[in-house]
């Protein structure tokens, strides 16, 4: 294979990568040459920092905040809609 050019999974490999430690210049240019080919690989890059950018404010987040109360309205409602299906 190229040397410029990556598989998908090898590619997914430096996705994962540069969000723990920086990419050497020769693993960016890989990772640009190759999602500028693979639609596939530029949406899991995407969806791969959003899941990051989620889980990140969810664990920063002041831990009395995550306590959800519904009210039992609510609560009707969710199971009713459950049971519809």
């Amino acid at each position: 294979m190229n040397i410029l050019v990556n598989s998908c999974k090898r590619t997914t490999e430096l996705i994962d990568k540069q969000s723990i430690v920086p990419l050497s210049i020769k693993e960016k240019m890989q990772l640009q040459m190759h999602k500028s080919m693979c639609k596939t690989c530029n949406a899991y890059e995407h969806q791969s920092k959003f899941i990051d950018k989620i889980i990140t404010n969810w664990f920063n987040k002041d831990s009395s905040s995550k306590k959800v109360k519904l009210s039992n309205e609510k609560k009707v409602k969710i199971i009713e809609e459950i049971n519809k299906l």
